[in-house]
């Protein structure tokens, strides 16, 4: 009876493998570099040990997933995990601070007390976190108003006392203005030029 050849088992895929997309005319080096750099691979090549039946490449691609999803507007999952971990130090608080109670020795008792406490402290900046995140701090800015005298008015219509006044040239004033309101280089973009602020350019052509 004849028998049957069976095919070579595939080699086992390394898990710890990251592909690499080259665009065209990108250099190889540029594009592993630019790969490793992000952060779902920096992230993924961290966890795969720790998981070692998962692979990297997976880890990438589920991270990738929720990323999407948190800048949608999606804030489940990380609501969900800081919930979970807020219960997990709870529950190490309380764990260790029992052991610390079946102490006989202060050094054993101060190590184990000073662990609970830690993972106190841990879990009440975890909550707090959580609720950062349901209801987000509201922020009242202050806009402050130059008059022609010199002195700084505030919103709350109170004028400054006379040793807290601004010196500060018209110059400055069109320089600041500049500063925040030019436009942010993005660091991925090739060739990208920065207009030049008009104010600013008359401002530079006047004192010269």
């Amino acid at each position: 009876m004849a028998k049957t050849k069976t095919k070579p088992a595939a080699p086992p895929k390394n898990k710890r493998t990251v592909g690499v997309h080259v665009e065209n005319g990108e250099d190889l080096d540029r594009a592993v570099a630019r790969t490793y750099l992000k952060p779902t691979v920096s992230a993924a090549l961290t966890m795969q040990p720790w998981n070692s039946d998962l692979s990297v490449e997976g880890i990438r691609e589920a991270l990738s997933e929720q990323i999407d999803r948190v800048a949608k507007g999606d804030l489940s999952r990380p609501e969900n995990i800081l919930l979970c971990q807020s219960h997990t130090l709870d529950a190490l608080f309380n764990t260790l601070a029992a052991k610390a109670m079946d102490q006989t020795f202060i050094p054993n008792l101060e190590t184990f007390l000073r662990l609970a406490l830690k993972a106190q402290a841990q879990c009440r900046c975890t909550l707090e976190a959580l609720s950062n995140i349901k209801n987000p701090p509201v922020i009242f800015a202050k806009q402050a108003n130059i008059n022609n005298n010199g002195n700084q008015q505030i919103n709350n219509g109170l004028p400054a006392s006379r040793g807290e006044k601004i010196k500060k040239e018209p110059n400055e004033l069109v320089l600041e203005e500049a500063h925040y309101a030019g436009t942010t280089l993005d660091t991925g973009a090739k060739g990208t030029a920065i207009p030049v602020n008009s104010q600013l350019e008359a401002v530079e052509k006047g004192r010269s």
